[in-house]
């Protein structure tokens, strides 16, 4: 009994120790563990909104070098997997949409020059509607989707 509460104190004061050196020493920042929020994008009622506010456009080509995957039906839609990737050059961003959603965008990924352009996250879809992948590659925006049929378990419940 002794043991397993030693292995506890000593599992989380190595946690802490560790988070707190890599603090002390300058490794870690606040302003770099925390992600920067875009509240009016996420708050968006429309995808053109959601996307002026993120990208600073709403308009998009459609490109068929954006990879979606996800599940032709999803089983449930609290818990949709999808995957996005792309072979276009210069990419510094990749948005998720959900185009039935009452607030359609998902997520928002910011990538470095050095990235490679590949995302995967499960998203809440409220119904069956289309996945939008919007990416922003040597400052233009191509999207592409994929339609998702959900059965139950949806965002309205």
């Amino acid at each position: 009994m002794i043991d397993a509460k030693r292995r506890i104190l000593l599992k989380g004061s190595l946690a802490a120790g560790s988070v707190g050196v890599a603090a002390g020493t300058g490794l870690l920042a606040p302003g770099q563990v925390l992600a920067e929020w875009n509240e009016a994008a996420f708050r968006a009622k429309d995808i053109p909104s959601a996307l002026d506010n993120l990208m600073g456009a709403d308009g998009a080509e459609v490109s068929e070098r954006i990879k979606i995957k996800a599940p032709d039906i999803a089983e449930n839609g609290a818990v949709v997997p999808v995957t996005v990737e792309t072979d276009l050059e210069d990419v510094t961003s990749i948005a998720i949409i959900a185009s039935e959603n009452q607030t359609p965008l998902i997520a928002s990924f910011d990538l470095t020059p050095a990235s490679i352009p590949f995302v995967a996250t499960r998203i809440k879809m409220a119904k069956t509607a289309d996945v939008v992948a919007v990416v922003k590659a040597g400052g233009t925006l191509y999207k592409n989707a994929k339609n998702v049929k959900v059965t139950i378990g949806g965002c309205g419940g």
